[in-house]
């Protein structure tokens, strides 16, 4: 692949929540699209696993897993499609770091591919990439006949399941350069598959040592 001046396309690889955002969009999303009638009986459910989360014992990935299910059970999947594209359009530029845009225009400018990668979901990730121009790989909401089942097709996109898509879906050998940007544990797998590596806005040759999970997962808990 080559870019319109003839050198050979390089790919960007983008974590979203934390790294191009300046916290979490998830939780805030919840908030936007809960039904108010859900809100107590998640509440009730959800309180036991919060807790846990807090302390450590519930992952981020868990807590994410269990607040779908809870809060967008049953929903029409076209209602919650709108919701996302309001919540891209009217909270999301907010929370958009200046130094992530610059750089997401740098590559862009240059001709590369750029992606974003994240374990936010569709419903909004996708309308704002499609603003955005770049290329989205993300967690999906699964939805039967119209309704939302609360569960994710293939699972939430974080950790080894961002390298697996990634790898399934562009050939990285035919890039000249994939660069990688990320800020937790969630993205160590994604930020090895890059030649250059940068770590919560740092150039690094390499990852530091895994530490036990900070509260602010790539899904934005």
């Amino acid at each position: 692949m080559e870019t319109p001046g003839g050198r050979p396309m390089d790919l960007a690889l983008f974590d979203f929540d934390g790294t191009i955002t300046t916290r979490g969009t998830y939780p805030g999303f919840v908030r936007f699209a809960i039904r108010p009638r859900r809100k107590v009986v998640a509440g009730i459910i959800l309180g036991p696993l919060i807790v846990g989360y807090r302390v450590g014992l519930v992952s981020d990935r868990g807590i994410r897993r269990a607040m779908s299910r809870i809060v967008f059970q049953g929903e029409q999947a076209e209602r919650l499609r709108r919701l996302g594209d309001r919540y891209a359009a009217e909270a999301l530029p907010d929370l958009m770091r200046p130094q992530a845009l610059e750089r997401i225009a740098w590559h862009k400018a240059r001709g590369d591919l750029v992606v974003i990668v994240s374990a936010s979901l569709d419903v909004y990730l996708e309308p704002l990439c499609a603003t955005m121009g770049v290329d989205v790989v993300c967690t999906q909401l699964e939805a039967h006949v119209g309704r939302v089942t609360g569960r994710y097709v293939r699972g939430d996109c974080c950790g080894a399941e961002k390298a697996r898509r990634i790898a399934e879906r562009y050939a990285l050998h035919e890039y000249g350069t994939v660069y990688g940007y990320g800020d937790t544990e969630e993205d160590r797998e994604m930020l090895e598959m890059a030649d250059k590596k940068f770590f919560r806005w740092q150039e690094v040759s390499e990852l530091p040592e895994a530490r036990p999970a900070t509260r602010r997962g790539d899904g934005g808990i």
